[in-house]
């Protein structure tokens, strides 16, 4: 048995909004970093759940209301950094069933219903290109990458279909 190591870690969520064919994106500028098209969310919070994070993120970046038990859980997103003890994870969700009306000027870029099958038509990250289908297929996925010592190059990379 290997003994406890000090690892830090990053806990987000990304919720995309779907109603029928359409899901909701934000087109986020180049000045806030991670431009291009991409799902709501953001880090979670201190002593939140991952689903209070990703309901009250979806609330602050789009105006929807959502609950909790409306989530569909799609899968993990993630990455280490074995020299820092670094493991980043953003916890992926898809919801159909949501209260509101978007934000007139919303924080993160603007708000955009995009057809499902032209979204990838649009400039995304290429970690959201990669993940952006696997929230319209059935069951869950698991994506995890190692990275090199600065955390930028990736060195292995697995996509990983479950079950549903």
């Amino acid at each position: 048995m290997s003994e406890l190591q000090n690892v830090g870690c990053g806990i987000y969520t990304m919720v995309l909004v779907q109603d029928g064919d359409k899901v909701l994106l934000l087109n986020r500028p180049d000045k806030l970093g991670f431009p291009g098209y991409l799902g709501p969310g953001g880090k979670v919070d201190i002593p939140e759940s991952i689903t209070e994070g990703a309901v009250r993120e979806l609330w602050e970046e789009t105006g929807l209301r959502i609950k909790p038990e409306n989530l569909i859980y799609k899968g993990l997103d993630g990455y280490v950094v074995p020299n820092t003890n670094y493991r980043y994870m953003v916890f992926n969700y898809l919801v159909q069933i949501y209260e509101g009306e978007l934000l007139q000027n919303p924080p993160e870029g603007e708000l955009v219903w995009v057809n499902i099958n032209e979204a990838l038509d649009l400039p995304m990250q290429p970690w959201f290109v990669r993940r952006f289908p696997l929230f319209f297929k059935e069951g869950t996925f698991e994506i995890t990458a190692i990275r090199d010592e600065e955390g930028n190059k990736v060195m292995d990379d697995k996509v990983v279909k479950l079950q549903g």
